[in-house]
């Protein structure tokens, strides 16, 4: 029996890669704060994600066009309309809202981790009788 089929772990599952990917933008955010011209990223929202939702990335309208090799995947980055101003040389990362996002993130992670580890005693739990 796998344990990926119970839709609790798939759920979880997907929740710690959404989780990993939000964590990469605010890093990539981070590393940009001093970028002349770099604007703030965001990402979808988890619930794009269950709902199957994939993001190609570019479109080849023609033939002869080639593949983007950019991301593709149930999470979508763009342009962060809720960043919270935009400096002289046009880059709109604050740091502080990058530092509450990621421990937003952390505290999600922490909780989908706690939650998958349950679910795993849970289950050997039921299958062993055992305490």
């Amino acid at each position: 029996m796998s344990v990926n089929g119970i839709s609790f772990f798939s759920l979880a599952s997907q929740r710690l890669t959404w989780l990993s990917e939000s964590q990469r933008v605010v890093s990539e955010n981070v590393a940009n704060a001093d970028t002349p011209g770099f604007r703030a990223r965001t990402t979808s929202d988890f619930s794009e994600m269950v709902s199957g939702t994939r993001y190609a990335g570019l479109a080849t309208t023609d033939p002869q066009h080639i593949r983007g090799t950019g991301a593709s995947g149930p999470v979508r980055t763009f342009e962060d309309p809720e960043a919270w101003g935009t400096t002289l040389d046009g880059n709109s990362v604050v740091l502080e809202q990058q530092a509450i996002r990621a421990s937003e993130l952390s505290g999600g992670y922490q909780l989908a981790a706690t939650l998958y580890r349950k679910g795993h005693e849970f289950l050997r739990l039921s299958v062993s009788g055992n305490q």
